[in-house]
């Protein structure tokens, strides 16, 4: 699946979950999502939180197969900046 098919499907999600911080997914070379408040966009931009991790890892962490702890844990996914916006993203996941 493409980022922008991935930035599709959570954009129902973002724009009824109320999230009103700033988190960017990194995919490296496969490019990047933005949630910023309720708007979506695959344009880099700042955020208060920077996720970095692969493109499978993103699509799985998204349909729910893969847990956001244990793949912090085992290194799948790195987490730079504020540390609270990305656990407030468990209402959109």
């Amino acid at each position: 699946m493409a980022i922008q098919d991935i930035a599709a499907k959570l954009k129902d999600r973002v724009a009824s979950a109320g999230f009103d911080r700033s988190v960017k997914f990194d995919t490296g070379s496969d490019g990047v999502i933005v949630i910023d408040g309720s708007s979506i966009s695959t344009s880099d931009a700042p955020a208060d939180c920077t996720i970095k991790l692969s493109l499978d890892d993103l699509e799985s962490l998204i349909a729910g197969d893969l847990n956001p702890t244990t793949a912090f844990m085992t290194g799948k996914l790195k987490i730079e900046g504020d540390m609270s916006v990305a656990m407030a993203l468990s209402q959109l996941l």
